[in-house]
């Protein structure tokens, strides 16, 4: 082809000269894709992990067959259950069911969660580590649940259950028991076959799980007045669904063998999944929408702009030797060509170098991994998209290509003679500087405006589209300040340079240099303040992030454990037994009522004390809002029974009624909490009695396993649950994702200085005469070494300094936007990281300017007067 085209010849012998300079716009290229490359492909995992922790109770079924509602009466017999399995294409059923029970070994033990044994491993979220599924008379334990109960395989443990007669009702206690006689205890042994991991904590909450065959649950349970509900079955097929939504045929096949139970639906777990998903973080897949999107959004718009600035400097200092080339009768048309060729080649080389180096480096996150305690598991292979190869190749080479339109049309447009002369800076009496004042103010002023907009939407419920403008105003204002930045960038670092301008002619001279070539100015700040930017907008987005995530858990698990009795004269022992035990603080008793509120019956409220209540909760701030004569109700709740802030409720009981106050709260569970004078006044004795308790500074899920062990030694049926494990679970998917995040920074810490050393370093070899001419009037070495580390950061100064700003406003915009249906947006300021950006970025400046300048104060005047 070389031979062939004359522009293919011109541009290979180019690149051939100039391989040093191409190089150091090639690794930024490189390195900006392997960024975006490794943003997909870390938000693809992300968004897989937390469904999946979410979802953990549906396991890997290819779909789920439910009964919305939650009206107590729809269910699933075992007519409908054996129908669905015998649909065409599935190949097992699983009913999502629970029974819990007496679970010990000697004095170990207590109220336990049991699990069927799943037909198809697909269907439970228990994957088998150790030994075997248990039969009958065994079962399979989680390793918590084992180390607690200090059993290993083989072992026997003891399961207490109560057999009561047939029609008896818990309704008619006293008067079924005359006649058709007390209900019997029995105590079995059953035999540990295996041991069975829980790797997503689908019973993390429970302390662990039992697993035991169907039919013995299905016995123990029907033995019982308390048969459950089956509002759920986990459906295994013989091909596993491609898609996301459930084919017709088999949809049609389940409503016709279900025909009998009304409104059941038929989606894929992936469907579930997400909606679960939305329920947990307000109606938005929170994780896809703020950690994926907006960060490959920016990271685009991030490696475009370093991409852009590298090539820019690089196509700007061979405009002599664009000219040289028109001088000897090469036309515009072939020089236009040859430098868009050019950055064409080298934009799709190192965009696909760089996208191998991305991918290779998820890759080796993904086994560095598993040797960190993360908590969760994660893919041990990445997993390749479409978008994550071609996105990153398109954007690296179209951007490069982009970068070299303006350097390319400027060169052919000067008159060959005339570019052989250094071109001036815009100034504001110029036309150019005119035209780009007002091009960047307006910039300026619409970014921002759109900026402004995107947090409004955002903070209304309508995220997407609040990202939208928000990412997009940031990347116009930004263009901004990039655009105007040759204006007034060089007078500020001027202006700050005159605190140093009178320690000697070297650092004088480093001050005029900033202002003497404003383009090389601020083409050197600017590649520093877009890295800058960058770090310190995602280190204030995750500190928010954080800060914020904290919140939302504190609000969705405001107590850390609770103990519900069966039998209301073992409270107070079982809250003794409680606060008795290593890593348990406070502990607070809540009387729960069934009431009518608002004209509604059979509401179930809380009572409680609110001082004891504050204590106990990790939101105190809602508990002290309760006051006598108030009920707290969230905004659902008010929404739903046509109140507000400050209206009154009636609640009425068997004993009177009184009229309450509403206090919206934020937190869900304290949602129909009054206080127990209030609920006293109005109920009888048809009320029972819990425990919650707060965890004060320890290991979450082994002080759940203590207070299990510990209400084992009360007497009465307790049944243990710890909310706080749940919340722990969450967030160290919240710390994972952050760490991910502080991953990526990490490489757009590495993309800041390899621009910054970019540009200074070739404005530094671009200056060897002027350097040779300093040398040759007197300048000794010292001092121009001096004068060159002055230059160098006190323009990466300004950079870091207007970045910071600008990060910080960017930051917190993000996180006005993308978390305000988390609630509260905590807006954080990360002062550690922007200490180490400002030193960092002081010393890349020094390092940058330094190095080249020793090479050049090694040679003599004379030799380098003739360089060119």
């Amino acid at each position: 082809m070389a031979s062939s085209f004359p522009t293919a010849r011109l541009t290979l012998a180019q690149m051939r000269r100039s391989v040093g300079r191409l190089t150091a716009a090639g690794v930024a290229i490189l390195i900006s894709t392997a960024f975006v490359t490794v943003t997909l492909l870390a938000g693809s995992v992300i968004q897989g992990t937390t469904h999946d922790m979410i979802a953990a109770q549906y396991a890997q079924a290819d779909a789920v067959v439910s009964i919305p509602g939650d009206d107590g009466e729809s269910t699933f017999a075992d007519a409908d259950i054996e129908a669905v399995a015998a649909v065409d294409g599935v190949e097992a059923v699983q009913p999502l069911t629970a029974w819990y029970g007496d679970l010990r070994n000697g004095g170990k033990g207590g109220y336990q969660l049991f699990t069927p044994v799943p037909e198809d491993p697909r269907l439970s979220p228990l994957e088998l580590t150790d030994g075997t599924w248990p039969a009958a008379d065994e079962v399979a334990l989680t390793p918590e649940l084992a180390e607690r109960l200090e059993v290993g395989l083989g072992d026997e443990v003891s399961v207490k259950r109560t057999i009561y007669p047939e029609g008896w009702t818990t309704s008619q206690a006293e008067d079924r028991e005359a006649e058709l006689g007390e209900p019997e205890e029995i105590t079995e042994s059953l035999t540990v076959t295996g041991l069975a991991d829980d790797p997503y904590g689908a019973y993390t909450t429970f302390g662990g799980a039992a697993a035991v065959p169907a039919a013995a649950l299905q016995t123990w349970s029907a033995a019982e007045d308390s048969q459950e509900q089956v509002t759920e079955l986990l459906v295994a097929l013989d091909e596993p669904l491609s898609g996301t939504t459930v084919p017709a045929a088999l949809d049609q096949a389940v409503q016709a063998a279900t025909s009998g139970v009304e409104g059941v639906s038929v989606q894929t777990t992936e469907a579930v999944a997400a909606a679960k998903a939305a329920e947990k973080t307000g109606g938005q897949d929170l994780v896809f929408l703020v950690f994926v999107m907006t960060f490959a959004a920016i990271a685009l718009l991030i490696a475009a702009m370093v991409i852009t600035n590298t090539f820019q400097v690089i196509i700007a200092q061979r405009t002599r030797a664009l000219a040289l080339l028109r001088c000897i009768g090469a036309g515009t048309g072939q020089l236009y060509r040859s430098v868009l060729l050019e950055a064409a080649i080298l934009g799709a080389v190192a965009s696909a170098v760089g996208i191998l180096t991305g991918a290779l480096l998820a890759q080796a996150a993904l086994l560095v991994a598993p040797s960190f305690d993360l908590g969760v598991p994660i893919p041990a292979t990445i997993a390749l998209t479409w978008q994550s190869i071609v996105l990153p190749l398109v954007v690296g080479t179209v951007v490069t290509v982009l970068a070299a339109l303006a350097p390319a049309r400027s060169a052919t447009r000067v008159a060959p003679l005339a570019a052989l002369r250094p071109s001036d800076a815009p100034t504001l009496r110029a036309r150019s500087g005119r035209t780009r004042l007002v091009v960047s103010l307006l910039a300026l002023v619409g970014g921002f405006a759109l900026l402004g907009l995107g947090v409004f939407l955002g903070m209304n419920d309508t995220p997407q589209f609040g990202l939208l403008a928000a990412v997009g105003g940031g990347a116009v204002a930004f263009f901004g300040v990039v655009l105007s930045a040759v204006l007034w960038l060089p007078r500020v670092a001027a202006g700050l340079g005159a605190l140093v301008g009178r320690t000697g002619p070297a650092s004088r001279l480093a001050v005029a240099n900033t202002l003497r070539n404003p383009r090389r100015t601020a083409a050197t700040s600017t590649a520093l303040l877009i890295g800058v930017t960058l770090v310190t907008m995602m280190s204030t987005g995750a500190a928010s992030a954080r800060m914020s995530a904290d919140n939302l858990l504190d609000e969705t698990y405001p107590y850390d454990v609770s103990v519900s009795s069966s039998s209301p004269e073992y409270v107070e022992d079982l809250r003794d037994a409680l606060a008795g035990t290593d890593g348990v603080g406070a502990t607070v008793l809540v009387t729960n009522g069934s009431v009518t509120l608002d004209g509604a019956k059979d509401t179930s409220v809380v009572g409680t004390d609110p001082q004891d209540l504050a204590a106990v909760v990790n939101v105190p701030e809602e508990a002290k809002r309760l006051t006598e004569g108030s009920i707290l109700l969230t905004q659902e709740t008010a929404d739903t029974m046509s109140v507000g802030a400050g209206d009154e409720v009636a609640l009425s009981g068997g004993n009177g009624s009184v009229d309450l106050d509403v206090v919206i709260t934020g937190a869900g569970p304290l949602n129909r909490v009054v206080t127990t004078t209030d609920l006293d006044r109005v109920t009888d004795e048809e009320t029972w009695t819990d425990i919650w308790a707060k965890i004060s500074g320890a290991d979450v899920t082994a002080v759940l396993g203590d207070v299990q062990d510990a209400v084992a030694q009360v007497d009465g049926e307790a049944f243990v649950m710890g909310p706080a494990a749940e919340a722990a679970q969450f967030g160290q998917v919240v710390d994972v994702i952050l760490g991910i995040v502080v991953g990526l920074l990490a490489v757009a810490v590495v993309i800041a200085l390899i621009g910054v050393t970019n540009t200074l370093s070739l404005s530094v070899i671009e200056r060897t005469r002027e350097s040779a001419t300093l040398r040759a009037i007197g300048l000794s070495k010292k001092q121009l070494r001096g004068m060159l580390a002055v230059e160098g950061v006190l323009i990466a100064g300004v950079g870091a300094i207007l970045g910071i700003v600008l990060g910080l406003i960017f930051g917190w915009a993000g996180a006005a936007t993308a978390l305000s249906l988390m609630g509260d947006v905590r807006y954080a300021v990360p002062w550690t990281d922007i200490a180490v950006v400002v030193v960092i970025a002081l010393v890349a400046g020094l390092l940058a300017s330094v190095l080249p300048a020793r090479a050049a104060a090694r040679t003599s005047p004379v030799a380098a007067l003739g360089v060119e």
